[in-house]
């Protein structure tokens, strides 16, 4: 996942004579999740020692002397400027927790590792070292070094499980059109430890998956596979704590012995949007193999070569993938960079890309992951992806509704297809066998969520298998809740108060519409809470809302509600007030006056009321007193003339007796103001 290039090639000295150390002055420590541990990551600053220059940019080497730390298992650096490079070379030796003994001097590829299309923090990859309880570091460089150098210990903890890979089955988003693959084991997220307490931010998701990038973590190969969950779980936190990223990167990960983990957050079977190769993580997915994999001659970075049990495992969730969306692992796909101009990308903003339906992080990227040693083993993969993938059963499913990527129904649903001679059909829910058929089958779901597929048997005894389709039984009704209507600013009319209808709807599923029907047929979006109608002066009307969801359950909700005007004939007066006679006024008539303090009141009973004024250049301000407590100051001034403006409301939780009353201000050089009574609903 690591960048490499030309330009920023590693320095092959350790340490020069004159150069500057550093050492730590302060630190931070993640928070563990209560009842569990789920790991931190301890961050130390990096600044002189003395007799070291000062500016700190300025040095050329940077380090941390021999120390005793909290506990750790892997080792990372960042600083501060996500798109900026450490030219450089990075070493360190850890001291084993278990033995006190300390290790030989470690590299870390010193170039930054790839991150999402925003956010975060410049920063190695992770390099495992096992328990540890001492660190010794130095980073040197021909070049300045970036701004806010840290090394972060990550310390996995001991919440991961022992690994429990799910089996066959599970959902999936879409439907595979040509070919499909079966479902690997996966160690979900939950097994490996997760702190999901750490992930802000809910998934994003792409439209489908039409690549696969292979990685390699550069977090070195001296792990155990039982370590493999601290592992993952290491690089989780020091991409979460460590770079400030919404949830590790990647979408998968493989260990050493061929065992599949869970990435970033999502849903396994869905197209979860992930951050592992910048400009491209649109439509394809990311599969890390945990360990270093460069060429085994690298002088700064040795690497060994992939087992066949970690490729054969990259094959299977590869296959899977591509075949939820139909794409053949040994055919060829084009994405465009979504790499935003001058960030660093190797294509630029909205270039289209030819690639591999199965790449390497380096054919997008410029980089040199995954290794030279996995690298030349892609075409192994895709050949072994392909010879997982059968042709899939063309098959329909009906009487269930296709909404969000699942179909929904309330209790059945049926698939079609067409049958071959001699060959022998059953349907599946959940990986058990509830029905046969020849040419169609209908199951009978239990409220939940399910994986339906047809499984085929054929008289040569080959097998093949429908695509796994995700069938949503649902019987519960969407609710709407939060109704209520208010006045909105804007025209009144003889016949038409300006009103919103509030309200919020909801399903537990997949909400599919929401509606008016009274007292206007109206359709809305899903999301929309609120419509922007009129009410009948004078009249209780019924404002009623029907929600359905995607199954075809449905839920209505209504109110009554009385809307009228006061008007400014009604008001209580004090001052000096005239009355004007023009037709642009409700009812002909309007009071108007220029005498500072003069006063009109309306005492009403109501929800919600809205005062009902002229605008123009020339007018001025009012006080607004409601149930006798100055509320504010109201200008009617506007740049041009208009009249019967509902320009100010007020609203209480239930309907009952209120008073408003307004007060001239006498705005200097236009102290009239032009009043045409007041709106109110209860």
């Amino acid at each position: 996942m690591l960048k490499r290039s030309a330009i920023g090639a590693s320095v092959a000295v350790l340490a020069v004579a004159g150069t500057v150390t550093y050492t730590v002055t302060s630190e931070t420590t993640a928070t563990r999740t209560a009842g569990s541990d789920r790991g931190r990551v301890h961050s130390r600053a990096l600044e002189d020692l003395p007799g070291a220059a000062s500016g700190g940019t300025g040095g050329k080497a940077k380090g941390l002397s021999r120390r005793t730390t909290e506990p750790f298992s892997m080792v990372g650096v960042t600083w501060d400027r996500p798109a900026e490079e450490l030219r450089g070379t990075i070493r360190f030796r850890a001291r084993d927790a278990g033995t006190g003994t300390w290790s030989g001097w470690k590299a870390i590829e010193p170039h930054s590792a790839d991150a999402p299309e925003h956010g975060g923090r410049g920063g190695t990859s992770g390099l495992w070292t096992g328990p540890s309880d001492g660190i010794e570091i130095t980073v040197a460089g021909a070049a300045a070094l970036p701004v806010g150098l840290r090394v972060d210990l990550i310390d996995p903890g001991t919440a991961g499980a022992t690994p429990r890979a799910l089996g066959e089955g599970g959902m999936r988003l879409m439907a595979a059109r040509d070919v499909t693959a079966p479902r690997p084991a996966i160690v979900p997220r939950a097994t490996w430890g997760a702190d999901e307490t750490l992930v802000k931010e809910p998934p994003e998701y792409d439209t489908s998956v039409k690549a696969a990038f292979v990685h390699h973590t550069t977090s070195g190969n001296d792990y155990t596979c039982a370590e493999s969950a601290a592992v993952v779980r290491s690089l989780f936190l020091y991409h979460v704590q460590g770079q400030g990223w919404n949830d590790i990167g990647y979408n998968f990960l493989v260990d050493k012995c061929g065992t599949l983990y869970e990435g970033r957050a999502g849903g396994a079977d869905r197209p979860v949007h992930g951050a592992h190769t910048y400009g491209f993580n649109t439509d394809t997915t990311g599969i890390a193999l945990l360990g270093t994999h460069t060429a085994a001659n690298d002088p700064d970075l040795p690497g060994v070569a992939p087992t066949q049990a970690s490729l054969n495992g990259a094959a299977k969730v590869a296959a899977w993938k591509l075949g939820l969306t139909g794409a053949d692992p040994t055919a060829r796909t084009t994405l465009t960079s979504a790499a935003p101009d001058g960030t660093g990308g190797k294509y630029p903003f909205g270039q289209e890309v030819e690639f591999g339906t199965i790449a390497g992080h380096r054919d997008g990227f410029a980089t040199a992951c995954p290794g030279e040693q996995l690298y030349a083993k892609l075409p192994a993969i895709r050949t072994a992806a392909k010879q997982i993938t059968v042709p899939a059963i063309a098959t329909e499913v009906t009487g269930a509704t296709l909404a969000g990527g699942r179909y929904h129904t309330r209790s059945t649903a049926t698939l079609k297809w067409s049958p071959a001679q001699g060959a022998t059909y059953k349907a599946h829910v959940d990986g058990k066998a509830v029905a046969t058929g020849t040419g169609s089958a209908t199951v009978t779901l239990a409220p939940g969520t399910h994986t339906v597929q047809l499984h085929g048997s054929y008289a040569d005894g080959t097998t093949s298998s429908s695509p796994a389709y995700t069938i949503v039984a649902d019987t519960t009704r969407p609710t709407i809740t939060g109704q209520a209507l208010y006045l909105r600013r804007s025209t009144v009319s003889g016949t038409a108060i300006p009103v919103a209808l509030h309200w919020k709807a909801a399903d537990n599923a997949f909400l599919a519409a929401v509606k008016a029907t009274s007292p206007a047929a109206k359709t809305f979006e899903t999301t929309a809470t609120s419509w922007a109608a009129s009410a009948k002066p004078y009249t209780t009307q019924s404002w009623s809302l029907t929600a359905a969801d995607a199954a075809g359950n449905t839920g209505t909700a209504a109110i009554s509600r009385y809307a009228g005007v006061t008007n400014e004939q009604s008001a209580t007066r004090t001052g000096t007030w005239k009355t004007t006679t023009t037709a642009s006024y409700l009812g002909g008539r309007g009071l108007y006056s220029s005498a500072k303090g003069a006063g009109a009141s309306w005492t009403f009973t109501g929800r919600t009321a809205g005062l009902i004024v002229k605008r123009g250049s020339g007018l001025g301000a009012v006080h607004v007193y409601v149930d006798g407590a100055k509320l504010g100051t109201l200008d009617t001034r506007a740049s041009t003339t208009s009249y019967r403006q509902l320009i100010w409301t007020r609203s209480w939780s239930a309907s009952g007796k209120h008073t408003i009353k307004i007060v001239v201000a006498g705005t200097s050089g236009r102290p009239t103001v032009g009043i045409d009574g007041l709106a109110y609903i209860r």
